[in-house]
């Protein structure tokens, strides 16, 4: 049941990435460090600090050497990292379309 909602989850991100009219791959990729920054300085509402966090927790658990479930037992050693890169992929790139949109709305929004 997990791999399903795995694998549903990636399909819906590339669903929205390939959107028309949607922020491309790479817009959504350089938008990261200002998403991040906006976040840390409370800029940003449609993200908070938790989820920030959390973000950065699966960053480490993935580059991290030490794991809940061991690399050695093949199949479900690496698939708790994969689990993990999946949640943290689709997650970065649904926040960072949002967060493109909100900055979209910002600039459209300011007085000329």
């Amino acid at each position: 049941m997990a791999k399903a909602a795995r694998a549903a989850q990636a399909w819906r991100t590339y669903r929205n990435v390939t959107a028309p009219g949607s922020p491309g791959l790479v817009t959504r990729l350089r938008a990261i460090p200002r998403l991040i920054g906006a976040v840390r300085r409370g800029h940003y509402p449609g993200m908070g600090k938790g989820k920030l966090a959390m973000m950065g927790l699966g960053v480490v658990y993935i580059l991290s050497p030490f794991d809940v479930i061991p690399d050695f037992l093949v199949l479900i050693g690496v698939a708790d990292d994969f689990g993990v890169l999946l949640w943290l992929a689709g997650s970065l790139l649904g926040e960072t379309g949002r967060y493109v949109e909100w900055e979209r709305g910002r600039i459209r929004s300011a007085p000329s």
